[in-house]
């Protein structure tokens, strides 16, 4: 089925999302279709939450894949490529998450304005969010976003690092593994090509 043209109130945009085959966003009465993702990303993805399921096992937190959604504000829902939570209530829903504290996103050419842009200015408004994760596949790029004492986000590059540390969950997980399967991509003209 289309994506509808008009506005949707969230009543009829979670009815309506609920028979969908393929998965969309919603912003503001708008509905934005989900793209299909690289191997790349499916990989990075994939080592994140095994690790953080790994190390979150026995704690009271849980951490979540693109296939459950996050209402950011009334009129805002996300698919997070994977996120954490501990709220009780969260732990509950079946559905619809409000209170991460980790949230990550796995770039792509078509995704890095929207996650870098709307998306992180609307998941800087949860005041349970202490960390916002992008991932470049193709550069390796890794930055961290940390909220501060000032509540304030402030970017901690992980880029180069041979670990990567999420502080709000106590992860220390190596790069080589975060990045495992996924080949490096060398610039044209450069040794590795």
């Amino acid at each position: 089925m289309a994506v509808p043209a008009e506005k949707l109130s969230l009543a009829d945009y979670l009815t309506w999302e609920e028979v969908q085959t393929e998965r969309h966003e919603f912003y503001r009465g708008e509905v934005f279709a989900m793209v299909g993702v690289r191997r790349a990303h499916a990989e990075i993805s994939g080592n994140l939450f095994s690790a953080l399921k790994s190390h979150l096992k026995g704690l009271p937190c849980r951490v979540y894949t693109e296939s459950v959604q996050v209402q950011v504000a009334h009129d805002t829902i996300f698919y997070p490529d994977v996120f954490v939570t501990g709220d009780a209530a969260d732990l509950q829903t079946d559905r619809i998450f409000h209170h991460p504290k980790l949230i990550v996103e796995v770039l792509s050419d078509s995704t890095e304005g929207y996650n870098r842009g709307l998306k992180f200015t609307a998941y800087r408004q949860l005041p349970s969010l202490q960390e916002y994760l992008l991932i470049d596949p193709d550069s390796r790029r890794v930055e961290v976003y940390r909220r501060n004492e000032r509540d304030v986000f402030e970017l901690l590059d992980q880029t180069g690092r041979s670990a990567l540390h999420l502080s709000c969950v106590d992860l220390t997980l190596a790069m080589v593994d975060l990045f495992d399967g996924v080949d490096p991509v060398f610039p044209v003209g450069s040794a590795g090509a």
